[in-house]
């Protein structure tokens, strides 16, 4: 994990980079930013480095040669020949303008920082950050005047909603530098252009990969395999999607065979899950990793794409927490309807 108590803001620069498809400008700046307010350092620290807040780590990459990725070698430079910071911030700038070619992406200052003094896994190391601000705020202004006081407002950046964000770590270069992101806007695919189109970046395998990677196989078995297709009820599906995320968040370290063992259980349905780990593999060009130390950021970010409700027709919604032996389905005859048994100790 990054630790950012001691962190140095040397260098900035600020251009503005618009929107290429509507035919808006890229304005570039003649020189850095000399910042000799301290206060004003600080605020920018926050702004910058608050919303990097979990371990999930990217590595650069390119489909041919990695140096042909154009941000991985601008950064390289940056860090075997520190003088060439402003050039290297007009070349990002331009870069990023190329990319900035869709109808939906939206302008707005773009910022490359220089940082010294950071902490990455115990390593202290240099770093390069790409932000921009695409986003306007509008703040209310009390003033004096005269013996009265007056309202107005004025547009600028909160500094509390960083849009997006990049550092670039000066370490294991020949992976394709350390890297985390920040992107707050949709997931929709116009929005991928910061990580895919301009960034052009891969997950890093560490454990926050590993774990990541191994819960979305487990959603893609109960969603693929384990379903009503195959006739398994939705009570049992919700119940092993309870036991999966329950025992990341249980265990420190992650063992296949002892997974198959507590959660999965069945024989039948753990043959099942082996056949469906080698499509997943094969299909997702990865490979699932059988022990691994559980990272708690990744378990966080897929617990949420895990669902434990119980849809009943339009008359009830059932969230399942709990245990399945708790729950028993049946039919009456009389009704021609199915229903749900549900045993507990306290009604709150």
């Amino acid at each position: 994990m990054f630790n950012f108590e001691d962190i140095n803001l040397d260098r900035i620069v600020v251009h503005n980079v618009g929107n290429k498809h509507h035919d808006e400008d890229l304005k570039l700046s003649k020189s850095e930013i000399q910042l000799e307010d301290d206060d004003v350092k600080d605020i920018l620290l926050k702004y910058f480095l608050t919303a990097f807040n979990k371990e999930e780590f990217y590595n650069f990459q390119h489909d041919t040669d990695l140096n042909m990725n154009e941000v991985y070698c601008y950064a390289s430079e940056y860090f075997e020949e520190n003088v060439s910071f402003y050039d290297q911030s007009t070349n990002i700038a331009v870069h990023l303008y190329e990319k900035s070619n869709h109808p939906n992406i939206k302008g707005g200052e773009f910022y490359l920082v220089g940082f010294s003094n950071c902490v990455v896994d115990g390593e202290v190391c240099d770093a390069l950050g790409i932000f921009k601000s695409e986003n306007k705020d509008t703040f209310l202004k009390v003033y004096q005047k005269q013996d009265n006081f007056e309202l107005g407002c004025e547009n600028g950046i909160n500094i509390k909603k960083l849009d997006k964000g990049c550092l670039i770590f000066n370490s294991e270069k020949e992976k394709g530098f350390k890297v985390c992101i920040v992107d707050k806007t949709n997931s929709n695919k116009e929005a991928l252009y910061w990580k895919e189109d301009f960034l052009n970046l891969k997950l890093r395998e560490d454990n926050f990969y590993h774990t990541q990677n191994y819960l979305d196989m487990c959603k893609g078995f109960i969603g693929d395999v384990y379903n009503d297709e195959n006739e398994v009820a939705k009570a049992d599906q919700i119940d092993l999607m309870n036991k999966s995320i329950n025992f990341f968040k249980d265990k420190k370290l992650f063992n296949e065979e002892l997974f198959k063992k507590e959660v999965i259980e069945q024989p039948e349905v753990a043959t099942a899950f082996d056949e469906y780990k080698t499509y997943y593999q094969n299909e997702q060009g990865t490979t699932v990793t059988p022990e691994f130390t559980i990272n708690n950021d990744a378990v966080k970010g897929e617990q949420k794409h895990f669902k434990h409700i119980l849809k009943l027709d339009k008359n009830f919604h059932v969230y399942i927490h709990g245990q399945r032996k708790f729950i028993e389905k049946g039919y009456d005859a009389a009704r021609d309807l199915s229903y749900y048994k549900l045993f507990f100790r306290d009604e709150n």
